[in-house]
């Protein structure tokens, strides 16, 4: 069954930085185009970043554009969100999820990890 593992999200000062892994399991890793959400208190989930496959290809929501870094490493089934020059907006649980629901049938996603930018 696919599984997808969210780790690194804590507690951080504003300005500072946060890595999140994402490990994947039970599906062909590097099949799938793979995602980044995040759900703010009180608010929708909303895409962050997402990377294709390959990792040739990769889009970033206008929020966050020139301070994250999404990146795969297909030979160990992980994606990672390298966040810098954190703000207290972007407090969230991030989530990973799965970006080729043509190939798995469904949308999967982690359990989420949260992230809190204090100023």
């Amino acid at each position: 069954q696919v599984q997808l593992v969210e780790s690194g999200g804590g507690s951080v000062q504003a300005g500072g930085s946060l890595k999140l892994s994402c490990a994947a399991s039970g599906y062909i890793f590097s099949s799938c185009r793979m995602d980044w959400y995040r759900q703010p208190p009180g608010q929708a989930r909303v895409l962050v970043s997402f990377i294709s496959s390959r990792g040739d290809a990769t889009y970033y929501a206008d929020s966050v554009k020139g301070r994250f870094t999404i990146s795969r490493d297909n030979a160990k089934d992980t994606l990672f969100l390298q966040m810098n020059s954190l703000k207290t907006e972007d407090t969230a649980v991030y989530y990973c999820a799965t970006g080729c629901p043509d190939y798995l049938g469904s949308i999967y996603w982690g359990q989420g990890t949260q992230v809190t930018v204090s100023s």
